[in-house]
């Protein structure tokens, strides 16, 4: 009989490091590039981040605390989500430091942006695929017994989207060839996803 360790989170895990986002992933990061109202470009990455709905296309993110992301979307209306990849590994950690709002991310650790399309927020220049969003909704969350706690999800749909063309295989995105890395937990466990990894499954008709 297979032995189970359990615990109710509300009285805590009792292991050395919390299993739940090690459990719940890898997930897709949100590196997500903003700007303030004052003209100033923001770019911070999420690891609670997945899509939710393909017509219209809708994305979210999670943000653990009232974040610069989290007010200038509010203010603004708009942002841009960037893939990282494994070459983008380095520099998305360093942008996830605790910076003032007056400081672009950008600039600090000396990453080129693009213009956006359709939104004003820019894109990350190196990143291979960028999706243009506008804000949908913005949702503070709520625990079982009504309280609100401090962690806000944000909403959008993908207006526009940029993809490096050599990703393209026969007009298929070639999902391993891109390097994605996806965040596993701990307190910096990731995973990247190669040809290796890939199996395919149909659906029952």
């Amino acid at each position: 009989m297979v032995q189970m360790y359990s615990y109710e989170p509300k009285n805590g895990h009792g292991l050395p490091h919390d299993p739940f986002g090690a459990i719940v992933g890898p997930r897709p990061i949100g590196w997500i590039s903003t700007q303030s109202k004052a003209g100033i470009a923001n770019l911070a990455p999420y690891s609670f981040f997945n899509a939710f709905n393909y017509v219209p296309p809708i994305i979210g993110f999670s943000s653990v605390g009232y974040k610069d992301t989290v007010r200038n979307i509010e203010e603004t209306g708009e942002f841009v989500w960037n893939l990282v990849t494994q070459d983008l590994a380095e520099v998305m950690n360093q942008s996830s430091a605790a910076y003032p709002p007056e400081t672009s991310e950008f600039d600090a650790v000396n990453l080129e942006k693009a213009s956006s399309k359709l939104v004003t927020p820019p894109r990350v220049a190196k990143a291979k695929v960028a999706f243009e969003c506008k804000c949908t909704e913005i949702i503070q969350l709520k625990g079982v017994s009504g309280e609100k706690v401090e962690t806000w999800l944000v909403l959008g749909e993908v207006v526009n989207i940029h993809i490096d063309q050599s990703l393209l295989k026969d007009g298929i995105y070639d999902t391993a060839k891109a390097g994605h890395i996806l965040r596993a937990g701990g307190r910096g466990d990731y995973f990247t996803i190669g040809q290796e990894q890939l199996f395919e499954l149909l659906r029952p008709r």
